[in-house]
């Protein structure tokens, strides 16, 4: 933990060394000013039958050279792309229209892809770097509390105290919901109370009487056998004193799910991995801090080149899972990289650690959805990575508006 520490501290801190002398980097959240996405009409859809299979089935993914290649969309096209889904709690649906305004075209990043070089399909490339959040102190505090475990197996980020962002495929296979998303649940991590809970308080008299009474045949029988299943109880809690203090889920339902149309396509077009995320409302809000929504920057103003998440990797049996690693490409709406990651991490959200605006303090913030392992074409050539869905302006304004049903509050990010 000791280890794991030195290094949180030193690949969130924006500094750099120079002919042995150390150099502060500006590394800044730079606000800019967010394009509207306004919601225009509302059609109610046929309810959907949730009856996907819960995995990730792309056809083909356009690869980085490709991405870079392809024109831009038109707006017509971005807006029927941003358009969305809502799928409510009853199982009713619907389907609404968008606008966009105010939008400004962003240069494209410069993309440089590295040799092509074909390998077997894994999620842990070489040594395992991820970390397992065991200590209490770190697993129920920021910025690790924000990570949430939904039940299709996926991992999510709270990023308000009613939603959690996730990947669209945790939710949707891009032409149907999947099964268990009808009656979807979010887990926060909690820990469990040593010594099992309250003990309930009460008059002897008031004991006697709820046993049945301790002076008659049938009230002596009753303490008889509520007193035997109280040493059963004692002995089951002997053997279960070692989990006492390990994390737990507190289960939340989901009221609705936010898709946009780009994803879920419903058997016109294949979805598209640029828009693999969904904005989930709570049926009750949660208490914890969560983390807010910040633009993605390029790879150059990364600190240290660097992107961190945590979530729920199956492979390790509910512990929350930490990881950080550099990013080796990027797209106008991907970041490709080799972070440690099973399945079950999907949906985490990636986040970086800048300096505010004018302030000397630091803040943390989401700027990708972590979508999983995919093979893309690089100059021919077939090649893996752990990709991540960046949130670009468009996409910030999208799941703005999901968050507060209007843009009033997303003018800047």
């Amino acid at each position: 933990m000791e280890n794991m520490l030195f290094w949180l501290m030193f690949f969130t801190l924006g500094w750099t060394t120079i002919d042995g002398s150390e150099v502060e980097q500006d590394f800044t959240w730079h606000l800019r000013k967010i394009p509207r996405v306004i919601s225009e009409r509302t059609f109610h859809l046929t309810s959907p039958t949730f009856e996907a299979d819960a995995k990730m089935t792309l056809k083909r993914v356009c690869g980085i050279e490709c991405q870079k290649e392809l024109p831009a969309p038109s707006l017509s096209e971005l807006e029927d792309s941003l358009s969305y889904e809502t799928v409510f709690e009853n199982g009713t649906r619907t389907l609404t229209r968008v606008k966009v305004q105010d939008l400004v075209l962003q240069p494209t990043p410069n993309i440089t892809t590295k040799g092509a070089s074909v390998r077997r399909k894994r999620q842990v490339y070489g040594t395992d770097s991820r970390f397992s959040i065991l200590d209490k102190r770190f697993l129920t505090n920021f910025p690790f509390s924000t990570a949430v475990k939904l039940s299709t197996g996926c991992s999510g980020v709270l990023v308000s105290p009613n939603h959690v962002l996730t990947a669209a495929h945790c939710v949707h296979d891009g032409k149907d919901y999947i099964k268990g998303s009808k009656k979807l649940r979010v887990g926060l991590l909690k820990m469990r109370n040593k010594g099992g809970g309250k003990k309930r308080r009460g008059s002897k008299k008031n004991r006697r009487e709820a046993n049945g009474g301790d002076q008659t045949e049938d009230g002596k029988e009753n303490l008889k056998a509520r007193a035997k299943a109280g040493r059963k109880k004692k002995e089951s809690a002997r053997g279960q004193r070692v989990a006492e203090g390990r994390p737990s889920f507190q289960w939340t339902r989901v009221k609705n799910t936010h898709i946009p149309k780009g994803w879920a396509t419903g058997g016109s077009g294949d979805a598209a991995l640029d828009y693999d995320y969904a904005l989930l409302e709570l049926k009750r809000p949660h208490k914890k801090k969560y983390m807010e929504l910040g633009i993605s920057p390029t790879i150059k103003k990364l600190p240290g080149g660097m992107i961190h998440f945590s979530g729920f990797d199956r492979d390790r049996a509910d512990q929350l899972v930490y990881r950080f690693c550099s990013v080796s490409d990027e797209s106008n709406d991907l970041l490709y990289q080799y972070c440690d990651a099973e399945s079950g991490s999907t949906g985490s959200g990636i986040y970086l650690r800048l300096k505010e605006p004018a302030k000397k303090n630091w803040k943390r913030k989401i700027i990708a959805v972590y979508s999983g392992h995919q093979w893309v074409d690089v100059h021919g050539v077939q090649k893996d990575y752990n990709v991540a869905v960046r949130i670009t302006p468009l996409k910030y304004a999208q799941i703005c508006l999901w968050i507060h049903g209007d843009n009033a509050h997303c003018t800047s990010g």
